[in-house]
């Protein structure tokens, strides 16, 4: 009887280390997300990075300098600026989309292509990283959810795993500056 609750217990404490988000949940809700139209341009975005305690353990600045080409790859230059804590201080993505709402990407330290899934006014975007900790470098996946408030305004939510163990969370708001 010991060895039957025991196991439920790790079962229960396991499964609730996960977040699980239906895409499928957001397929008709208003405005839809299109990341070529939203990224078209500059944007500045706020964030926080929490450990798996809920600690703050990052604040920082991102300014983003989208760009279409005529190949319709969407390039986003990356300039990161901390608040609080370290982090790396600039990444260009490369974004293509390989079919109707599906994407993929590329930046130097993100291993093999991200890929992403557009479901109404969410997306979808997920990865392996080498992510640099202290004196460190720890392979990790980031699922990560952005939602459209409006044509000027996303949030995003990451979870870091690894093992399947969300890590840590990172929140970021997006905000449209202007268009090219």
């Amino acid at each position: 009887m010991k060895n039957t609750l025991f196991a439920l217990v790790i079962c229960t404490t396991i499964s609730g280390c996960g977040i699980t988000i239906k895409g499928d949940a957001y397929k008709n809700i208003t405005p839809a997300f299109d990341p070529y139209a939203f990224f078209d341009g500059n944007v500045k975005a706020w964030g926080i990075v929490q450990n798996r305690s809920g600690e703050l353990v990052q604040r920082f600045t991102v300014d983003i300098d989208g760009s279409i080409d005529a190949g319709n790859v969407l390039t986003l230059d990356e300039t990161f600026s901390y608040g609080l804590g370290e982090g790396v201080t600039s990444r260009i993505w490369t974004i293509t989309e390989t079919d109707k709402n599906q994407y993929q990407g590329t930046a130097s330290d993100i291993l093999n292509k991200a890929k992403g899934t557009v479901y109404g006014n969410a997306m979808q975007w997920s990865y392996d990283m080498q992510l640099p900790v202290d004196d460190t470098t720890y392979k990790v996946h980031f699922d990560d959810w952005m939602w459209a408030f409006d044509e000027n305004t996303i949030v995003n939510r990451s979870y870091i795993r690894k093992f399947g163990v969300t890590m840590a969370e990172v929140t970021i708001f997006m905000q449209k500056q202007n268009k090219r």
